[in-house]
């Protein structure tokens, strides 16, 4: 009945972390959700009060999205990019994961993931059967792949097309990439485009955060949308920026939506127009140090020499490795310590490491946003106190993640 192509794929480990934290809650059992990556805020008033605004909007939209949104977009990333691009590069989606499924089944070549990668980048590319060629990267690399290793990979047959999935700021380390430019010029020597995910870079903690199609625009597609800086996960808008070279594949992309998804929502595209168009900056401001804070809080209080972590760059997840040899794989790891400490964490083998790395995904975003927002409004400074006060379940699951760390 079924096809042996799917028989041996899982549900996305992050959406099963949630559904067995919520499980676990209806049983009355108290769950530090860390497991699940959804930003804690609500979406900005003035999106949700345009999407009101058209609810009655009933109509098929053109495939590769409204106009008007498309137009918005190319503006807004053009300006951020320091590129012109045009409505034509912009494709809409139902979620940029559509999108970029979309992309796997089309692209004819290789698929190039870093290890730490995004859980469903492997399933996809299984799925539209394409070969997978894994990179494990380093923590002194900010576990990102360096041009040589990419040059590596592409050597062993140069002849042919590959695709590399570029996430920064990334999901699951919270690193920023910052060899873009010798991963850019790897690119232009060979047959190789990236598929630059941007999801998170509006959560980026310092100045300065740069894309890569900085340095290579022509062989970068952009991959973002609404579910991180906006808050809009459940609203499932994202979109891809493809420019004129690769118009082949933006082609192939709009005949493919025609077959799959049509089009997205019509009101959700009319409010994210206003996503676009109005001045959203104080909001991702205040995002921003309140998630920083946050994060920071996470990892002074639970680096240890038991415990290697990195400092958290942009997004909201950190990637604690625990120095310990009692389990076999990380898998073994995470589920002992949901079944003695209530935290529930993504192993690092979702992710591509090795079973064997005592690595693990930690989202630091069970809190209340919204109050976090309200109460630091007024450039309050978020130091501990406000955080042992606003952020009551990330401070206890921290320490029960370092107790558990130094007592096993």
């Amino acid at each position: 009945m079924l096809k042996n192509i799917v028989k041996g794929l899982e549900p996305s480990s992050t959406l099963k972390i949630n559904e067995i934290s919520r499980k676990l809650e209806d049983k009355g059992e108290k769950i530090f959700k860390f497991g699940f990556g959804q930003s804690p805020f609500q979406i900005p008033t003035d999106i949700v009060n345009a999407l009101k605004d058209n609810a009655y909007q009933n109509k098929y939209l053109p495939m590769q999205g409204l106009n008007e949104l498309r137009d918005a977009v190319a503006k807004y990333t053009s300006v951020k990019k320091d590129y012109n691009y045009k409505p034509e590069n912009v494709i809409i989606g139902p979620g940029s994961k559509e999108l970029m499924f979309l992309l796997h089944i089309l692209f004819d070549g290789e698929i190039i993931l870093p290890a730490p990668s995004w859980v469903s980048y492997a399933p996809q590319a299984i799925l539209g059967r394409n070969k997978i060629q894994s990179i494990q990267t380093k923590r002194e690399n900010n576990w990102f792949p360096t041009g040589s290793e990419i040059e590596e990979v592409i050597l062993k047959d140069k002849n042919k097309n590959y695709l590399l999935f570029l996430n920064s700021p990334n999901n699951p380390s919270g690193q920023i990439c910052k060899n873009l430019e010798e991963i850019s010029e790897i690119a232009k020597k060979y047959n190789l485009i990236i598929l630059s995910d941007e999801i998170y870079s509006e959560l980026s903690f310092d100045e300065g955060f740069k894309s890569i199609s900085s340095f290579c625009p022509e062989k970068t597609i952009i991959s973002t949308g609404l579910s991180k800086w906006c808050g809009a996960g459940g609203w499932r808008l994202g979109y891809f920026i493809v420019p004129d070279s690769l118009n082949i594949l933006k082609n192939s992309i709009n005949v493919l939506a025609s077959e799959t998804f049509s089009a997205v929502s019509a009101p959700i595209q009319y409010a994210a127009i206003t996503a676009y168009t109005s001045d959203h900056s104080k909001y991702i401001d205040s995002s921003k140090n309140i998630l920083k804070a946050v994060g920071n809080y996470v990892y002074e209080n639970l680096k240890s020499n038991k415990v290697l972590i990195n400092k958290p760059q942009g997004g909201f997840y950190l990637m604690p490795e625990f120095l310990n040899k009692k389990f076999n794989t990380s898998s073994e790891m995470c589920d002992n310590i949901l079944k003695e400490t209530g935290v529930a964490l993504l192993p690092g083998s979702d992710f591509g490491f090795e079973k064997n790395k005592m690595l693990a995904r930690l989202s630091f975003t069970d809190f209340d946003g919204q109050e976090f927002m309200k109460q630091t409004q007024n450039g309050q400074a978020i130091d501990k106190n406000l955080i042992l006060k606003l952020a009551p379940k990330i401070v206890e699951g921290v320490d029960k993640l370092k107790k558990w760390s130094t007592s096993t």
